[in-house]
C-alpha cells in the first residue's frame, strides 16, 4: 500500500483526538461528537471489504481500550465498516467505486460526498447510541443525544476529511 504512512497518521490523529479531546468535552450531556469513524470513511473507494472490516475492527478495539467502553466502539465501527461498500455503491455507483481514489469532494462531487458522509455517520451514531442505551427508557433524551451528537460528528468529521484530503485527491 503506497499510502500506508498517510493512513497511519490519519489513524493516530483521529484516535488521539477522540480519546484526549472529544471525550473530555463537557459542554453538554447530549454533546458527544465522534471523529474516529473518519479513518474508515477515508479509506480508498476500492479498498477490499476485508481491509475495511479489519480497519474498523482495529479502530474499534483501540477506541474501546482508550475510552473504556468494553466493545461498544468495536460494534459500532464494524457496523459502519460493513455498510461502507453498499453506501458507496448507493451514493456513487459501483463503476466509480471500482475506479478507486480517496473519498473527497473533488473526487466524488460535493453532493455525493456530503450524502456519503451523512449516511455513514448516521449509521455509526445509531449503532453506537443504540447499543449504549439498549433501552427505551428516556427515549426522548436518547433521541436528542443521538441527533445532537450526530450533527456535531458530521461537522467534525467533515473538517477532518477536508484537512486530510489532498487538493488533488482524484486518484
Amino acid at each position: 500500500m503506497h499510502r500506508a504512512g498517510y493512513y497511519i497518521l490519519l489513524f493516530a490523529v483521529t484516535s488521539l483526538l477522540q480519546i484526549f479531546f472529544f471525550n473530555n468535552l463537557s459542554l453538554w450531556s447530549c454533546f458527544a461528537p465522534m471523529v474516529y469513524p473518519a479513518f474508515v470513511l477515508m479509506l480508498p473507494l476500492n479498498a477490499s471489504s476485508i481491509v475495511v472490516l479489519l480497519s474498523g475492527l482495529v479502530m474499534g478495539v483501540v477506541m474501546d481500550w482508550g475510552m473504556g467502553t468494553a466493545g461498544l466502539n468495536t460494534i459500532a465501527m464494524l457496523a459502519t465498516a460493513y455498510q461502507r461498500r453498499p453506501v458507496l455503491n448507493l451514493t456513487l455507483g459501483a463503476e466509480v467505486v471500482r475506479d478507486g481514489g480517496i473519498p473527497s469532494m473533488s473526487r466524488m462531487g460535493q453532493h455525493q460526498f456530503v450524502q456519503y458522509l451523512i449516511i455513514m455517520m448516521v449509521l455509526h451514531c445509531v449503532a453506537f447510541f443504540g447499543f449504549e442505551a439498549f433501552t427505551t427508557s428516556y427515549f426522548w433524551y436518547q433521541f436528542l443525544r443521538l441527533v445532537v451528537s450526530t450533527l456535531a460528528s458530521i461537522l467534525f468529521v467533515w473538517l477532518i476529511m477536508s484537512l486530510f484530503t489532498p487538493k488533488h485527491a482524484s486518484r
